[in-house]
């Protein structure tokens, strides 16, 4: 959902404005409100952050976040996962993780919702990796398929079950397949 304000409001003021939920993100000097995530949504993205960190967490090599604003390059995004390596999370000045993430991604990880548009997620993708980020993955649940957007290079579509995903470097270890990452939807299943 577009919210067309009174005003142009820049960047800075939109980041002033309180949160919403869903979340909402400024995009080209529009405030577009996230869709409302639905159950496979809600699945995915909380096993990806589950596997992501079990891999890279406790060894400081990343840290992956669900719903995390990352504001840069003129916009302020909410990626359904956001994947940042370790030596990049801002801290405050307690050394605590920092609240402001003023940077890409190294991975981002958006979930296609029902109803979504795939355009414009897929340009929230293509900005982060204008702006540095390492990889992106579209996941569409309906299509059993994940598009992975490489920087610099074209994207390239797994939909295969014996598919094996592509990931960061920083988050090598990581190995999933098509049917893995799908197969979490099916109840009683990790």
């Amino acid at each position: 959902m577009v919210q067309t304000p009174t005003k142009t409001l820049t960047l800075e003021e939109f980041l002033q404005l309180p949160e919403t939920k869903p979340a909402s993100e400024y995009i080209n000097g529009q405030i577009i409100q996230k869709p409302m995530p639905q159950g496979k949504h809600s699945k995915l993205q909380g096993k990806l952050v589950t596997k992501i960190n079990q891999v890279v967490e406790e060894r400081q090599i990343a840290l992956a976040c669900p719903e995390l604003r990352c504001s840069f390059g003129g916009r302020s995004i909410v990626p359904d996962v956001a994947v940042f390596a370790w030596n990049r999370i801002p801290v405050d000045q307690n050394g605590d993780i920092a609240n402001v993430f003023e940077a890409a991604p190294d991975w981002t990880i958006e979930i296609l919702s029902p109803d979504q548009s795939q355009t414009k997620v897929t340009r929230n993708i293509l900005h982060c990796l204008k702006h540095g980020c390492r990889l992106g993955w579209l996941m569409d649940s309906d299509e059993r398929s994940v598009l992975v957007y490489p920087p610099g290079q074209q994207p390239e579509l797994f939909e295969e079950a014996t598919d094996l995903l592509p990931v960061p470097d920083l988050v090598a270890e990581l190995r999933l397949t098509v049917g893995d990452v799908f197969g979490w939807l099916r109840l009683g299943r990790d």
